[in-house]
């Protein structure tokens, strides 16, 4: 069978053996908005748990906007125009409005990348700025949270009189649900924040993964460093697999966003009945798989399924590389996976970024992971810890030889957009 696993902006077709897959596993079909701008005006006039947009408005002097930074396909130009027009309508003057990128520790999005994020027509008539976590002068201390994180979040939110965010709403690794409250902290937080709420304390408890909520405590830190940072008002969207909107809400940044984690969940989850000798996976395409960083997030999507000892097989185009200096510093650092779970357990050892080779470490000590890209050398991908391939199904003959004639491959061809399970129906 042939499938074509979202890598890039072009996809990769790879031919399967059908008689050994299970799946294509894919979000639940779930019908596009048919008029995406009428649900947003409807949502911003009827919003849950708060007045509307205009009424909140009123009477505010500045306003700042948080949006994803390009890692996340959230459809700005489509949201920003209509929260724009209103808020400029309630009396705020355009110049005392602000658009900030939350980039997290990611690098920041200027030029074309900012037109492709925004709209052209807003990053040219609007004020748009970068998040920068590691300049601590432009973060406010709210004070140190009753688990430890000390808060310091983006002053340019925390200063301005009108404070709303976006977001989309998807399965993350480590937070349950990414929208919400995670535009303001990671988004907007400061190193000093992320450094002790990714800390090993946070990711290591087992609940800490991927569509879990109930006593995670990532999930309830960020809210509550949230909370602490205050938000007026949210719009989040969900997306199908061609990024259209299936789901549009706005309003309370806690009901409203836990209105969308219903939606969902509904969608993203796909249920095997045993776990899987070996999975086919991406990491969901551009702009989702341009760093090793990111492409991570598609290894521990598929994990759940995959028994202990069996391998993960990513496609991911990793046209950027590794991912940030300090990420390529953390692996420089560490050649030994167990090495480096043992220093940042028993020592006060830090490098930004260290998070997502802690999440892979969890994966290779589950599984094999074999990689197929264009973006990195072999030499390269040997020190990331797992395999360089020369194509999927060649590294998919290999395991069928390797685990035997019973061998049972599923395949992911859109990555952690997809919640896999093990469950009985």
């Amino acid at each position: 069978m042939r499938v074509t696993l979202d890598y890039g902006k072009t996809g990769l077709e790879v031919e399967l053996p059908e008689e050994r897959v299970v799946g294509p596993l894919a979000i639940q079909p779930a019908s596009p908005l048919a008029d995406p701008v009428e649900a947003l005006d409807k949502a911003l006039a009827n919003p849950i748990g708060t007045p509307p947009l205009a009424e909140i408005a009123k009477g505010r002097k500045d306003a700042c906007i948080l949006v994803c930074d390009i890692t996340r396909p959230v459809p700005n130009s489509l949201i920003l125009p209509p929260m724009l027009r209103i808020l400029e309508g309630a009396g705020i003057p355009r110049d005392k409005i602000t658009i900030l990128v939350a980039t997290g520790l990611h690098r920041p999005n200027e030029g074309e990348e900012l037109e492709e994020l925004v709209g052209a027509e807003v990053a040219r008539n609007y004020r748009c700025l970068n998040h920068h976590g590691k300049v601590r002068e432009e973060h406010d201390y709210l004070g140190t949270t009753d688990r430890g994180v000390p808060v310091w979040i983006d002053n340019r939110y925390t200063r301005a009189d009108l404070k709303i965010t976006t977001g989309l709403i998807e399965p993350h690794l480590m937070a349950g649900y990414s929208g919400g409250r995670k535009v303001i902290c990671p988004g907007i937080a400061g190193l000093e924040t992320v450094k002790v709420w990714h800390g090993p304390k946070f990711l290591e408890d087992p609940r800490a993964d991927c569509g879990i909520l109930e006593g995670n405590p990532v999930h309830e830190e960020n809210t509550r460093i949230a909370l602490m940072a205050g938000c007026d008002f949210i719009v989040n969207v969900c997306i199908d697999g061609k990024r259209q909107i299936t789901w549009l809400g706005a309003g309370d940044m806690i009901k409203a966003w836990q209105t969308g984690v219903s939606f969902v969940e509904k969608v993203v989850k796909a249920r095997v009945e045993e776990p899987l000798d070996v999975v086919v996976t991406s990491c969901a395409g551009y702009p989702l798989d341009t760093t090793w960083y990111q492409a991570v997030k598609g290894l521990t999507g598929a994990m759940p399924i995959v028994k202990k000892g069996g391998t993960i097989i990513i496609a991911a185009s990793l046209t950027e590389g590794l991912g940030s200096p300090e990420f390529q510093q953390v692996m420089r650092e560490n050649p030994t996976l167990d090495g480096f779970k043992k220093r940042i357990m028993t020592t006060d050892y830090f490098v930004m970024d260290q998070w997502q080779l802690e999440e892979l470490a969890k994966v290779r000590a589950h599984c094999k992971v074999k990689v197929f890209t264009k973006g990195l050398s072999a030499d390269t991908l040997r020190g990331c810890h797992v395999e360089p391939v020369e194509s999927v199904e060649k590294a998919l003959s290999d395991s069928i030889a390797e685990y035997g004639p019973a061998t049972r491959v599923g395949v992911i061809p859109k990555g952690p957009y997809v919640l896999p399970y093990v469950g009985k129906a």
